[in-house]
């Protein structure tokens, strides 16, 4: 059984940090530090959709990863409703490959490409941690 199933419905919240609940970035914090052993830094979680883009693009942890056109277990998949990116999650290679993520109203979920877009989301890229 894989690690994941027990994170599962886990609930989002937007200043959510766990370990009751969380918001998009903190969960993948939390996840890239207990599964890969990666330790991300604290990013707010601004409210405003324009600001949270400017800070997906912007913020300097972005130079630790690097865009790969392939995933592989653990990488960050950016996500995006619109032209520039507000949501993260994790690349998992479970059932074919998806994305657990922790979504407002929904919380922590699995979904592969089909499920992510039927929900909204396109995928904006994967990205590969370069320690």
């Amino acid at each position: 059984m894989h690690w994941a199933i027990a994170l599962i419905g886990l609930p989002w919240s937007v200043h959510g940090s766990g370990p009751d609940s969380f918001n998009c970035w903190e969960f993948v914090r939390m996840v890239q530090a207990r599964h890969f052993g990666r330790i991300l830094p604290e990013i707010s979680n601004p409210e405003d959709m324009l600001v949270m883009g400017r800070t997906f693009r912007n913020h300097p942890e972005r130079r630790r990863w690097t865009k790969m056109p392939d995933p592989m277990e653990g990488d960050c998949v950016l996500l995006r409703r619109s032209r520039h990116p507000i949501h993260v999650g994790i690349w998992l290679e479970v059932d074919g490959g998806g994305v657990l993520h922790c979504a407002e109203g929904a919380g922590v979920v699995f979904q592969r490409s089909d499920a992510l877009s039927l929900n909204g989301w396109a995928i904006e890229g994967f990205y590969r941690f370069s320690p």
